[in-house]
């Protein structure tokens, strides 16, 4: 069985005018609107993230403030220190010492400090509709194969990251949508093979497979990656990015849209 995973391929993040445009990911996506169009056939099952943000989250600048009750500017990083000394808290007085724990909670991870985000993929906007000629392409996929479209939403608690499809970036123990996604972890481990694609490669996508290897190691030789169809927001490749190197020792695969087949 093979099954192919798109990584948040959301209007806000693939088309130039965007809320988060990542550069690139307009092509990215025409490019894998061709790939199905040419070889739907050999796709059992289609799996779609989808960053899902409320308009208040913690990723956005309305959730912070500086001591002049300004909020911070997209691309705003927030370190540890900053919090600590008053520079930045959250803008709801109750939350402060939960924001304190969370930043030091993203410390601890090692993976990423917090970034403020320009608000991006808010639920009911045009921008977390999927890009327009991938959309089509998954229609008739789904039509010509009388499947579904696996949709795993992720991002709605509002007071955690969520990079990853896997999991949050801090779990919330009373949130089950944070935490492990088991289901679809079982559901990537049935396949002979994962065809992974979208944005950003070096935020959800390499996300999603880390958190993927380490819930399931056995599925890193199974992974096929599509290099030109997966963007960078910090200009990174998969060839110069130790975790994809890592990737490949394990038996994973890196190629292109034009040069995959079945």
């Amino acid at each position: 069985m093979r099954s192919l995973v798109l990584i948040d391929p959301q209007r806000d993040f693939c088309k130039p005018d965007g809320a988060l445009y990542v550069t690139g990911a307009d092509e990215d996506m025409k490019r894998l609107a061709a790939l199905l169009e040419r070889t739907e056939d050999a796709f059992d099952r289609v799996h779609v993230t989808l960053d899902s943000h409320q308009w208040v989250h913690i990723a956005h600048p309305i959730f912070w403030e500086g001591p002049d009750g300004a909020a911070p500017v997209p691309f705003t990083r927030i370190p540890v220190d900053e919090v600590r000394e008053g520079r930045w808290r959250t803008r709801d007085a109750a939350l402060r010492d939960y924001g304190l724990r969370y930043v030091e909670e993203l410390a601890k991870g090692g993976r990423y400090g917090l970034t403020i985000w320009p608000p991006h993929c808010v639920v009911g906007t045009p921008g977390h509709a999927i890009h327009d000629e991938l959309g089509a392409a998954l229609r008739r996929w789904a039509e010509g194969k009388l499947a579904t479209v696996d949709y795993v939403a992720k991002g709605g608690n509002p007071r955690t990251e969520h990079y990853s499809a896997i999991r949050a970036d801090v779990p919330d123990p009373q949130d089950s949508h944070t935490v492990v996604n088991a289901p679809f972890v079982a559901s990537l481990r049935e396949a002979d093979e994962l065809v992974f694609a979208g944005e950003a490669l070096d935020y959800c996508l390499l996300n999603t497979l880390r958190d993927l290897i380490e819930a399931a190691p056995e599925t890193a030789s199974k992974i096929v990656l599509l290099e030109d169809a997966s963007s960078s927001i910090g200009g990174c490749s998969i060839h110069d990015d130790a975790f994809f190197h890592g990737l490949v020792a394990q038996g994973a695969r890196i190629t292109t849209t034009s040069d995959w087949t079945a």
